[in-house]
């Protein structure tokens, strides 16, 4: 059974993995600031200044907490022992709980009208800020690290 499961996991390099993170990290962090610059465009009042403190809170965000987060997954990543892992293991099993606990919370706050939804919708901004910040920070050692294998 398990030589049947490794023929069919799609496998990657180590750099090409850093690469897919940053996606992964793009595509979250682009759909919580698209839709949250979205609704905010349609329905926010003092939009300059909603999006400069969402901006200043999304690098503060980063700063404090996203900064440790990407930088322990690159670690992690670089220092796979098997050449070709899973192109799924850019997280551990920790950081995929964690990710669905946030998105199933954002869905339940936005299905339910539990919190306002300007304010939802700029904390949407806000944490998408330091998503994108970390994904840029994975595709520059992908580009950096081209000779990791």
């Amino acid at each position: 059974m398990m030589k049947i499961l490794e023929k069919f996991k799609p496998s990657v390099s180590k750099h090409n993995l850093l690469f897919i993170a940053g996606l992964a990290w793009t595509t979250a962090g682009g759909i919580l600031a698209g839709r949250g610059l979205n609704f905010l465009l349609q329905h926010g009042e003092h939009l300059a200044m909603r999006l400069a403190g969402g901006v200043v809170l999304g690098v503060v965000f980063y700063l404090i907490l996203f900064a440790k987060i990407s930088r322990k997954h690159i670690i992690r990543i670089k220092g796979l022992n098997i050449p070709n892992p899973c192109a799924f293991s850019f997280f551990n099993f920790r950081s995929y709980l964690m990710m669905a606990i946030m998105i199933s919370g954002g869905i339940t706050l936005r299905s339910f009208d539990l919190i306002n939804k300007e304010w939802l919708y700029n904390f949407f901004v806000t944490m998408g800020v330091p998503l994108l910040i970390s994904a840029s920070r994975f595709f520059y050692f992908w580009i950096t690290n081209r000779e990791m294998t």
